[in-house]
């Protein structure tokens, strides 16, 4: 392959842009109106020999090449792309990234090898506090430039739209500054970006000891602002022993939903709080991690449809045996998404990678985790109506792989398949 073109500020200009002899396209159609739950996760609207059709940004024709022969046989496209021997999906939806930050953490390796815990390497200073000293020590300026990087490097790996949050400042002005560079880059890259305040990621040291007083400030003084000047559209919270408690959990919440903001928790990673049932109680849009979550809560978040996002790269990185129970959570009925956790504990930009890691170590089928990491992740994120799948007046985010079929993502990892990114009908990134 060679070297992609990468748009951010200026895209390349296209009118209407044909996809023709596709072998295989998921189209993810959005014909059950909520997340695919259960054996509903294998239908991925598949059509073979398919045709897609773009004008400006939106989709205008999806069907086989024959009906596409018959409603434009007499049409000349400026631009044909050739999807013979190839798969198109939609573009990714990571629902749950940290991608604003400054500096790298590759010490805490050589910590987990030795047996140091995640909770032995945050009480030790280093962990999340270690990026907390280097983001508030770091300009806005420097945290877009990061965020660059990281956004272009996502969008080779096909991801078209993310969420991503704060929690690396945990004070005031460090909160909001994230925020504010959350903005910035979605007006000046082509992946949009999902602002989320994680104000609540973690206790500072000047609180240590105190942190009913830091929940205090968060709901006095960071939620007040972040509504002024609408700097978010989700709270969430690390539920965890250790870090917030479930009071405290539900204190914060309760005080986001006051303001406005849909809310999503951090639950059950490494001890079993009974977030599952704390966020079904909440209604939150959607739960990150659930390592430990027990099966009542776990049922409780299926009757309210309460997305499980699980992060198989966190697992992953932190050499765990577990991983979250996506079996159990499938039969049961609960709608799961996927997502890459990006953050300097788990740096991986690879959706692709996600998926391999869902279907070896979560015993995802290949079906099941591509819908994960599309239109259950458009749900993740209230984003089903524009973003997750490929249908007629949606928006047109889809990636072209040079591989045959869907099976074949997961099957052959740890290299990147894509061929073409489309982002609001441009072509962002471009490989042949």
């Amino acid at each position: 392959m060679s070297t992609p073109t990468v748009a951010t500020k200026e895209f390349q200009e296209l009118s209407t842009l044909a996809i023709l002899n596709i072998r295989e396209l998921v189209t993810m159609d959005s014909k059950y109106g909520v997340p695919r739950v259960g054996s509903q996760m294998n239908d991925l609207g598949i059509v073979h020999k398919a045709a897609v059709v773009i004008h400006k940004d939106t989709i205008i024709f999806v069907g086989t090449m024959k009906e596409f022969d018959r409603e434009f046989s007499h049409r000349d496209f400026p631009i044909i792309i050739n999807g013979e021997h190839r798969l198109v999906t939609p573009g990714f939806v990571d629902p749950h990234t940290h991608i604003i930050f400054d500096g790298t953490r590759e010490n805490e390796l050589q910590m987990k090898l030795s047996g140091m815990s995640y909770l032995d390497i945050l009480n030790s200073g280093e962990g999340i506090l270690k990026t907390v000293k280097a983001t508030r020590e770091a300009s806005i300026s420097k945290l877009v430039e990061n965020g660059h990087d990281i956004l272009d490097r996502m969008l080779e790996y096909g991801t078209t739209t993310i969420e991503t949050k704060s929690g690396y400042g945990l004070t005031v002005e460090d909160e909001i500054k994230s925020l504010k560079t959350m903005k910035i880059l979605d007006k000046e890259h082509p992946i949009e970006i999902i602002p989320t305040f994680l104000g609540a990621h973690a206790i500072p040291p000047e609180y240590a000891g105190r942190s009913d007083d830091y929940v205090d400030l968060i709901i006095s003084n960071m939620l007040p602002l972040i509504k002024e000047q609408n700097l978010a559209q989700f709270c969430d919270v690390f539920c965890e022993k250790g870090i917030f408690s479930v009071p405290q959990t539900r204190k914060i919440l309760q005080a986001a939903q006051d303001f406005g903001l849909d809310i999503q928790i951090h639950i059950d990673e490494i001890v079993d709080t009974n977030g599952a049932q704390l966020a079904a109680d909440l209604n939150a849009v959607q739960t990150g991690h659930l390592l430990k979550s027990n099966d009542t809560g776990l049922r409780a978040m299926a009757e309210k449809q309460v997305v499980a996002t699980l992060l198989p790269g966190t697992p992953f990185c932190m050499m765990l045996r577990e991983y979250a129970p996506a079996r159990k959570m499938i039969e049961i009925g609960i709608p799961i998404a996927l997502a890459t956790d990006l953050n300097p504990n788990c740096w991986t930009e690879s959706m692709q990678m996600i998926l391999a890691l869902a279907c070896y170590k979560m015993k995802m089928n290949p079906a099941e985790a591509l819908t994960a990491s599309t239109i259950n992740a458009a749900f993740a994120l209230r984003r089903h109506d524009d973003v997750g799948s490929i249908e007629v007046g949606k928006q047109a985010d889809l990636v072209l792989f040079d591989v045959p079929n869907h099976n074949y993502l997961p099957y052959q990892f740890g290299v990147n398949h894509v061929l073409k990114v489309i982002k609001k009908g441009d072509i962002v990134v471009d490989f042949e």
